[in-house]
């Protein structure tokens, strides 16, 4: 392999770990390693859109946002599949399928309230900072079930 292709493999890799890094930052509830996934400075424009929710554009609305999702959310996880990293030059894009389980807080006692699975398909751009990869962009959009859409559908006459 000459350098440029070990370069190219490497940078993937990092990426790679970045975009993974965000979401178990997501699933553990920490918001402090969540903001740290995110482009630094209150002046650089970030975006982020959530399945079902308006686009939201600057660094504090967006943590904001996360931080509403953390307190609202007893329990997520997140199963990533088809994911592919596309590169040019310092950003990186990442699409892929997120397999999303989640629960909130139960009625009564202790225990966990009912689990929802639901399947989002996501974009995450990244770009390359001094302090490695760091998301500029999150888009989510919810992914239609066969159930969904035999919802939609008129019945046959």
């Amino acid at each position: 392999m000459n350098e440029e292709h070990a370069q190219a493999a490497a940078d993937i890799a990092e990426v790679e770990a970045a975009n993974t890094a965000f979401y178990e930052a997501l699933e553990r509830g920490d918001h402090d390693a969540l903001a740290e996934r995110w482009l630094p400075g209150e002046d650089l424009t970030v975006s982020c859109v959530h399945p079902g929710w308006p686009v939201l554009t600057g660094r504090g609305d967006v943590l904001r946002s996360y931080a509403l999702i953390m307190a609202n959310t007893e329990y997520i996880q997140f199963f990533l599949t088809d994911v592919n990293v596309s590169m040019s030059g310092d950003t990186a894009l990442v699409t892929c399928t997120e397999n999303i389980l989640s629960g909130g807080p139960a009625e009564e006692g202790d225990a966990l309230g009912p689990l929802v699975g639901q399947l989002v398909v996501a974009t995450n751009v990244f770009r390359r900072t001094a302090d490695g990869w760091r998301l500029w962009s999150h888009h989510g959009s919810p992914v239609l079930t066969e159930s969904d859409e035999d919802d939609d559908k008129e019945a046959p006459s």
